[in-house]
């Protein structure tokens, strides 16, 4: 299971039916390269550089392979798309640490620089892509659809750009819990006992930080105060409902945690796909999104391949694949728009809040982080 904690962007995107808002502009650095000149792959800054996309293939194919890091092949789809993209470009797709943390991945870059397993890709939380990008780590590179991309939802210089998200849901196996949750005040119920659990502790894991944020939102809290959040999951374990374990495929499999607080698009394709049973609901009463970010590695040790899997990524192929794996695409309402978005995939996502959706900003965060780490052991009975 993949752990990581994420400082949310600021800014606002709409995650819903609308998808993502298409933000124009004007962008830098995509004329044609001089005639003759030498292309160093490690500094373009777009597919241009190369003459364009038939040349970032051929450059990406000499180098032929592609070192990636904390994916694992059942996140977001990932396995599909890895697969897909070795098969249309022949580069050998080299996963490090598939279950590792956004942290890990920016150690990892700097402890494997110079070396040819270094990562050349990463896709971590935005706080951490911040962070990499201030320390220098990360190459500026816009891909072909940046247009496509919200202003709020990217860097932009080009270091990183948000990729899929999600939100906080609610899942739950219908064989065996009696009544549909609907709410986070609804898990408060006696028929939910010793039934309810997190995908980790909020202190370590984004996710389970994410369901105490939206459990605040459901509870009188803001993104200014998150103890709202904390105090509801000290009355859920008050109440005998709160399982301190972490909900997983194999903790459902074995009847410990009928019911996990986890991203909608994970409890879909990780869960879901294993148990017919299981279901997804975003709660009436939290609503509280987030995405990751990509960003290409300025140590990549393979440069062009690197920025051939962001070009495949932000393609509708990758978008839609991302779709496939339940999450919601940054570019959706693109998609939506021009009518190439997968119609049966894009149907099955859980439904949302419309409209736009608000993020807290960095500041708040990190208090909120703060708090949470000073509270939760208390909290629950820890």
């Amino acid at each position: 299971m993949k752990v990581r904690l994420r400082a949310a962007l600021a800014g606002v995107v709409a995650l819903a039916v609308g998808g993502a808002l298409a933000v124009g502009g004007a962008l830098t650095g995509f004329g044609p390269p001089s005639a003759g000149a030498a292309v160093n792959p490690s500094k373009a800054t777009s597919a241009a550089a190369f003459g364009g996309m038939a040349g970032l293939v051929k450059a990406a194919k000499k180098e032929g392979t592609l070192n990636v890091i904390a994916l694992p092949a059942d996140w977001a789809n990932y396995g599909t798309i890895i697969n897909d993209f070795e098969k249309k470009y022949g580069i050998t797709v080299n996963s490090e640490n598939p279950d590792g943390t956004s942290a890990q991945e920016v150690t990892t870059v700097s402890a494997e620089k110079g070396q040819s397993r270094a990562p050349d890709v990463l896709d971590l939380s935005t706080s951490f892509a911040v962070a990499a990008a201030a320390d220098g780590l990360l190459a500026p590179y816009k891909v072909a659809s940046w247009n496509e991309i919200p202003t709020a939802a990217k860097n932009l210089n080009g270091d990183w750009y948000d990729d899929y998200g999600g939100f906080v849901s609610i899942g739950y196996n219908s064989n065996v819990v009696k009544g549909a949750p609907t709410s986070f005040k609804d898990l408060l119920k006696p028929i939910y006992k010793d039934q309810v659990a997190l995908a980790g502790n909020p202190t370590l894991s984004g996710s389970a930080f994410a369901a105490v944020y939206a459990a605040a939102l459901a509870n009188g809290g803001s993104f200014g105060d998150i103890e709202p959040g904390i105090t509801y999951f000290h009355k859920l374990a008050a109440e005998g409902n709160f399982v301190p374990v972490t909900g997983s495929e194999s903790t459902v499999e074995s009847g410990q945690t009928p019911i996990v607080i986890w991203w909608d698009y994970l409890e879909e394709s990780q869960v879901a796909h294993q148990f017919p049973g299981w279901k997804v609901v975003i709660p009436s009463d939290g609503h509280y999104a987030a995405y990751y970010s990509q960003a290409i590695s300025a140590s990549a040790p393979h440069p062009a391949a690197a920025r051939l899997w962001e070009e495949y990524l932000y393609s509708t192929t990758g978008q839609n694949l991302w779709l496939q794996g339940s999450a919601r695409p940054i570019e959706l309402a693109s998609l939506v728009k021009d009518g190439t978005v997968d119609k049966k995939a894009y149907a099955a996502l859980p439904a949302g809040p419309k409209g736009t959706i608000t993020f807290p900003t960095v500041a708040q965060t990190t208090a909120a982080e703060n708090l949470v780490a000073q509270g939760w052991a208390s909290a629950i009975g820890g």
